[in-house]
């Protein structure tokens, strides 16, 4: 922003003066703040630093140690550097003390073998400093218009770093307030010089206030947050003190930054609230005519092939809290709402009641559903796990249809898969109702009387035995049946005596009056068994 000693000096009203450096040639850089013309030698506290200081020097002292000191107090005060005209006090050069004392505090020192007007001199350098503040105006007010289109149409992180580093032609960082790096722009530098040991590096960085510069790093930070929720650091790596026009980028910068964050949470929020509002209606009203609503949103259900989804986390949540669930559920609904743009379909996504996410997709008539589902349910799982919990998700998907009226029963479908699936070991991107088979069928039936009779009928005398004896007969059923009637096998995995286990058999043999050697037996008790599993699962929730 401002000229240094040597653009000053380069002035042809200064030139005229004839002026020569004595002392302090490396600090000709210093940035000339004003300038300020004084014969008196107690000057220095009336300085703030950043003068040119022009003398001829009448009213210095002579003695060493006066002009030491001289020349001290003004560094203390940080003056930019000192003009002495030879021409009243001395005439030909000046004390060696006071060149040595220059020297040794790196201030520049200028002597002027021709007599000059000072007042020229300071309406010249003075020009200089208004031309240059001007300029720096000038270039924050670009800045600001730059930054506020740029805020304006949304732009992205990385459009927004983009701008920085060709705005300062400096490397800049987005980190967050935990260290790890959200984006950056190099400004054609080394990527790998520039992240290396970034976490380790930022963390001894400490700055006060919500923008400083800590000169032995080099780095510019500028906090970024708004309404009082900071969330990250905005790092320009400069080596040298920056100018305000670099400040107000960076500035500018996380201000755009943290616009962007509110508006993209708040956007994504009413869409999320807007999406689960209209599957709600699906679910509890299949005949109401929602299709204005739903292409309203991008959605459009008319002419369309419909599918349910239901996507749920395997960690299940319904052990947790309630807001623990919510939360984890929230995120999981973003998490899906992303990859269905990643995947390019149209998909209505909210959370509808505490187990899983819900998704209604809708494809174009000529689509492969299962090309389109293969797609999504990749970018599921992959966002699923970036998500702050990283959780791991089962994702089930109901019938096909075409018809908004059948709808509902695609996704009530989905939703028992789901359940049916979150017991099943496999690692299938995605789940119909045909991979989770028997379990699957009994989830969808769960709410009929009949298969609750079934089960009782079949397991009741069994189920009442353990309650009155504390037995485990009912566990021991479950390993003779899980092990397809192999009792060796059955045994072990009961961790059982094969003695021990065929004795339980034969308990459970004369208290259900069954033979477990027939094939209809064994079978229609692994069926009851399973529809206790599922009715268990469903009076937890």
């Amino acid at each position: 922003m401002y000229p240094t000693v040597a653009d000053a000096l380069a002035l042809p009203v200064v030139k005229e003066g004839r002026p020569r450096v004595v002392a302090g040639q490396d600090g000709l850089a210093k940035r000339v703040r004003w300038v300020h013309a004084a014969e008196v030698a107690d000057i220095a506290h009336l300085l703030r630093g950043g003068e040119l200081v022009l003398t001829t020097g009448i009213a210095l002292p002579d003695d060493a140690n006066g002009l030491t000191r001289y020349v001290d107090e003004l560094a203390d005060v940080g003056v930019a550097g000192i003009v002495v005209e030879l021409l009243r006090h001395w005439s030909d050069r000046l004390p060696q003390a006071f060149v040595a004392a220059a020297e040794r505090r790196g201030v520049p020192l200028v002597t002027l073998s021709e007599e000059t007007r000072f007042v020229t001199v300071t309406e010249a350098i003075v020009g200089l400093i208004v031309d240059a503040q001007v300029a720096e105006l000038r270039a924050a007010e670009q800045v600001h218009e730059t930054f506020t289109a740029l805020t304006v149409a949304g732009a992205e992180p990385a459009e927004v770093l983009r701008e920085v580093a060709r705005t300062s032609g400096l490397p800049v960082v987005l980190e967050t307030l935990s260290h790890d790096v959200l984006a950056y722009d190099t400004a054609g530098a080394n990527p790998t010089e520039l992240l290396r040991n970034w976490a380790r590096r930022s963390r001894s960085v400490h700055v006060t206030g919500r923008t400083s510069y800590d000169p032995d790093t080099g780095w510019l930070v500028t906090v970024v947050g708004a309404r009082g929720n900071d969330w990250g650091r905005l790092v320009l790596l400069t080596p040298e003190t920056p100018p305000h026009r670099h400040i107000v980028v960076a500035e500018r910068a996380a201000s755009a930054l943290a616009v962007h964050r509110l508006v993209a949470r708040d956007r994504e929020g009413l869409e999320r609230h807007a999406h689960r509002t209209l599957l709600t209606e699906i679910l509890n009203n299949p005949g109401a005519n929602l299709n204005a609503r739903a292409a309203a949103l991008g959605v459009p259900l008319e002419h369309r092939r419909l599918v349910g989804v239901a996507v749920r986390p395997r960690t299940s949540v319904s052990p947790a809290p309630a807001m623990a669930t919510q939360e984890v559920l929230r995120d999981l609904a973003e998490a899906t709402a992303l990859a269905a743009r990643r995947a390019q379909v149209a998909a209505l996504v909210g959370v509808v009641d505490d187990t899983s996410v819900r998704v209604l997709l809708s494809l174009p008539p000529q689509a492969e559903v299962d090309n389109a589902l293969r797609k999504l349910a990749k970018e599921v799982h992959s966002a699923a796990a970036a998500t702050q919990r990283a959780v791991p998700v089962v994702l089930a998907v109901g019938t096909t249809v075409e018809r908004v009226a059948d709808v509902r029963r695609s996704m009530v479908e989905a939703a028992h898969v789901a359940d049916a699936a979150l017991r099943s070991a496999s690692d299938r991107q995605y789940h119909r109702l045909d991979d989770v088979r028997l379990r699957g069928l009994l989830h969808l039936l769960a709410a009929d009387e009949r298969i609750a009779a079934f089960a009782d009928r079949e397991l009741g005398p069994l189920l009442a035995r353990d309650a009155s004896h504390g037995s485990r007969l009912v566990d021991t059923l479950r390993h003779f049946c899980a092990n397809g009637g192999n009792k060796s096998a059955a045994a072990s995995a009961a961790h059982m005596s094969r003695t021990a286990y065929y004795q339980q058999l034969s308990r459970i043999e004369q208290v259900l009056g069954v033979s477990l050697e027939e094939p209809e037996s064994m079978l229609s008790l692994y069926v009851a068994l399973l529809t206790l599993d599922v009715q268990d699962h469903h009076t937890t929730e």
